[in-house]
């Protein structure tokens, strides 16, 4: 069944290629993957939702695919973007096949990523959707996009290149390519993996990772490829597909090789305090709107890497956690592994879900404004409120979550990352490296909150000017997907327990 969410949209793709009607095709793609995403994610303890074909015999391949409860939320965030990035947008004349086609392939990628149990597979899905990414920058982005397509390309390919580096590292060590059986080696103890092997592999994962989610300084790419995308591509890549090195770390680097991680974790907060105050302080200077969105979606990447870093920080260096059950029996769990926070990996994930869906939303909404003013020069814009109501209250809405308003998504999440910075802190003791960081990593909600109302201030209000003056209000058809993201963000934002839930 979990084979279905990757091939409907490649499905559909081969449809368009065909001569099927490109947007229709599309947006039931996506539909379909919608439903059966939502139900995969909230029934993923099912055995229907595992299967394995075997392609080598050797080295082992498989085509393998299986969740637990942080896949099955990736999947779930994969599958709500993909609807919404397939209905925002305008496709230009004559590109409909290229810029649907292209949505849908990045789509199959990243859930195939998710889904991926097997090593090979969990890379080479990720890889498949970076191509259609480049292509719609290059082809049918804006601005100076051949050089942006270049430049995220040179990027990306030397990011994944030195991660295959540390993959290949850890597959040769284990012996296999399957993640869930690499994973129980190194818990049980049947694989141990040398203190300066876990360091070398951990500095390949981080950097590696780290370039494909723009972690400081590796970061440049991804503002300037976000501006110049079409919306859709701006959206899938922002909100899902960037998310692939944050998952890769929790999934890969964080049980495998925690001690490794542990060692680069003083470097690792440094980095994250770049992306959260440096690139915070050059969000508050931008003067487009779009550049802001990007550098903004780059400096919250640094609120998930702290929670990370406070996981790596909590490890103790025993194989397992071990407590008495109800009857006195002694039980072994490898549910935490060998980490004493309880609150930094739900944390991660759940602000993972809530960016995800918040700065989707922000360049579909970002998209519409340019199409009714023809603009996003945040000093050409004001008053739009008054023309476009609609537009500006959705979009209020989201710039709220996304500095951290009560009872939306993102709030829920910054507040578990804290905590989870502080959950080990011992009085006697001082504050500690990662404590340190959590109390400068504040100052980011204070620029977000600059950066995101000296924006809307400028947008929507205040006198209207010549390019705001005839905007029209967003319609019915571009409500839908602003409408979709809306009660994502609110229905996690009130009950965090909804994905939460999912990872017990």
């Amino acid at each position: 069944m979990l084979l279905l969410l990757v091939l409907i949209p490649i499905a559909a793709f081969l449809a368009i290629l065909g001569g099927a009607p490109a947007r229709k095709t599309a947006v039931a793609a996506g539909v379909a993957n919608l439903v059966l995403g939502v139900w995969a994610a909230f029934t993923w303890k099912a055995a229907m939702w595992s299967m394995s074909v075997p392609v080598l015999a050797k080295p082992a391949l498989n085509l393998a695919f299986g969740l637990d409860g942080m896949s099955a939320v990736m999947v779930l965030l994969s599958v709500i973007v993909t609807l919404a990035a397939l209905l925002s947008g305008k496709s230009p004349e004559g590109r409909e096949k290229l810029y649907y086609g292209s949505s849908l392939l990045i789509a199959a990628g990243a859930i195939g990523a998710f889904a991926a149990t097997d090593l090979f597979f969990f890379y080479a899905f990720h890889e498949l959707a970076l191509i259609p990414t480049f292509l719609m920058i290059g082809i049918l982005g804006r601005g100076e996009r051949k050089e942006t397509a270049w430049k995220i390309t040179i990027y990306l390919g030397l990011g994944s290149v030195i991660l295959l580096a540390g993959l290949v590292w850890l597959a040769s060590l284990a012996g296999t390519f399957d993640m869930p059986s690499m994973v129980k080696a190194v818990q049980d103890g049947s694989l141990v993996i040398d203190a300066a092997s876990q360091k070398g592999i951990a500095a390949l994962l981080i950097i590696g990772f780290g370039v494909l989610v723009s972690l400081f300084p590796f970061h440049s790419w991804a503002a300037p490829a976000y501006a110049s995308a079409p919306a859709p591509t701006a959206m899938l890549h922002s909100g899902v597909l960037k998310k692939f090195g944050l998952y890769g770390l929790l999934r890969l680097a964080i049980p495998m090789v925690p001690e490794g991680m542990n060692a680069w974790l003083v470097p690792l907060l440094v980095l994250l305090l770049g992306n959260i105050l440096w690139v915070g302080l050059v969000t508050v200077n931008q003067k487009r709107l779009d550049l802001m969105l990007g550098n903004s979606s780059v400096m919250h990447m640094g609120y998930i890497f702290l929670a990370i870093a406070a996981l790596a920080a909590s490890h103790t260096g025993s194989p397992a956690v071990g407590y008495l059950d109800a009857a006195g029996n002694a039980v072994t769990t490898y549910t935490l592994g060998n980490f004493t926070n309880t609150i930094a990996q739900p944390a991660a994930i759940l602000l993972m879900f809530a960016h995800g869906i918040s700065i989707a939303m922000l360049f579909g909404l970002a998209d519409k404004i340019e199409r009714s003013t023809g603009t996003l020069e945040l000093t050409d814009l004001g008053g739009l409120a008054k023309s476009a109501p609609g537009l500006a209250f959705l979009f209020g809405m989201v710039g709220m979550a996304s500095i951290g308003l009560p009872g939306l998504a993102n709030f829920a999440g910054e507040v578990m990352v804290f905590l989870s910075g502080f959950q080990n802190y011992d009085p006697a003791k001082g504050l500690g490296p990662v404590q340190i960081a959590c109390i400068l990593a504040i100052w980011g909600v204070v620029i977000s909150a600059v950066y995101m109302l000296r924006a809307y201030r400028n947008i929507f209000q205040g006198p209207q000017v010549k390019a705001t003056t005839d905007a029209a209000d967003l319609s019915f058809a571009d409500r839908i997907p602003a409408l979709i993201l809306a009660i994502a963000l609110l229905a996690v934002g009130l009950y965090p327990n909804l994905l939460l839930n999912l990872l017990k």
